[in-house]
């Protein structure tokens, strides 16, 4: 139940959230959009490089999650882009997601924007905070499984 994988058009993703924390737990939710912000949404002009999630009165939100107003939407009533959205998730799941990030060193990360049976969804992780010497060591196995991988498919050439 908790742990889902995204499986429609992704739209935005944070590409930093998996070289600055360790993701042990990820889970689906719905965004709470105005209508020109899903459409820009869908045309790609949303970003979660900065974007945070908090949880508050019971309710789950995301911050700084940028979504660029719509060009052809409403002039006169631009929405700040960076506002704080509502994420829909069930009580249960709230409850162990506020569980989780009040442990020590722990954090929920927004991982993934994609869409899903036509709405929204939002992938959160919850991850733990990686050090300098973690992010070196997860590059050099990066780098190591590279090599392997390239190692193997020369290899292949050769036998053919």
């Amino acid at each position: 139940m908790a742990t889902k994988k995204a499986d429609g058009k992704v739209l935005a993703q944070n590409k930093k959230a998996s070289h600055d924390y360790f993701i042990e737990d990820t889970f689906e939710c719905g965004l709470v959009l105005t209508g020109t912000e899903i459409k820009s949404l869908r045309s790609g002009k949303a970003n979660l490089s900065d974007s945070f999630s908090t949880i508050r009165n019971g309710e789950a939100f995301v911050h700084n999650m940028h979504i660029s107003p719509f060009e052809q939407g409403n002039r006169s009533n631009p929405t700040d882009p960076t506002r704080a959205r509502k994420l829909l998730l069930k009580k249960v799941e709230i409850r162990k997601l506020l569980g989780l990030a009040k442990q020590e060193g722990y954090t929920l990360v927004p991982l993934k924007v994609y869409i899903k049976n036509g709405y929204a969804k939002l992938l959160i992780g919850v991850g733990r905070g990686k050090k300098q010497f973690d992010k070196r060591e997860t590059a050099a196995k990066k780098d190591a499984q590279r090599d392997i991988q390239r190692a193997l498919r020369e290899k292949q050439k050769v036998a053919r």
